[in-house]
């Protein structure tokens, strides 16, 4: 159960960090307060998934998933570049994710 805990937490981690692009400098307010909801969950969802999870295993996992989900989404939603050496970058993240799952 712990790691749909840490896939839950990652998430919220990527949906408060679009949320708060969205907020525009929390100026607005639905996505502000989709950014602190999320942004909590997201924490919440973390700290369960740590209770049988080892603390660098699961942060890393956790940044992880909100490093690809914040590429991907700021490249669909917001029009964001990715250039070929970031993209490498990011599917380096990804092996490592799945690295740590698969060796944990």
């Amino acid at each position: 159960m712990e790691w749909v805990y840490l896939l839950i937490a990652g998430i919220f981690e990527v949906g408060w960090a679009v949320s708060m692009k969205l907020s525009e400098g929390f100026t607005k307010l639905v996505p502000s307060v989709v950014t602190a909801v999320g942004s909590i969950a997201s924490a919440v969802f973390l700290a369960l998934a740590l209770r049988k999870l080892p603390l660098g295993t699961a942060y890393a996992m956790w940044t992880g998933f909100g490093i690809l989900g914040t590429t991907i989404l700021g490249a669909l939603m917001f029009r964001e570049t990715i250039s070929l050496p970031q993209a490498g970058c990011v599917i380096m993240i990804a092996a490592g994710i799945i690295g740590l799952k698969l060796l944990s």
